[in-house]
């Protein structure tokens, strides 16, 4: 049982990591809003590792992310 929550978490974990990825490379570029539409994808779902986690450190800074990148989204 516990293996199959571990692999949730694993499987959740490398998609926002490479959602990320993309949304810095998508920087880069200078496609934007694309990459912050992925930024605020793959802050979603590192929050939810943090929930699975129950891993307050992981909650708190993305939390923080997502509240930065909203605010800075909603003021450009």
């Amino acid at each position: 049982m516990a293996t199959k929550a571990v692999q949730k978490v694993d499987i959740v974990k490398w998609i926002a990591t490479v959602i990320q990825l993309f949304g810095y490379g998508l920087t880069g570029l200078n496609y934007t809003p694309w990459n912050v539409y992925l930024f605020f994808l793959g802050i979603v779902l590192w929050f939810a590792v943090g929930v699975m986690w129950k891993d307050k450190a992981i909650i708190a800074v993305h939390v923080g992310a997502f509240i930065s990148l909203l605010v800075g989204y909603l003021n450009s």
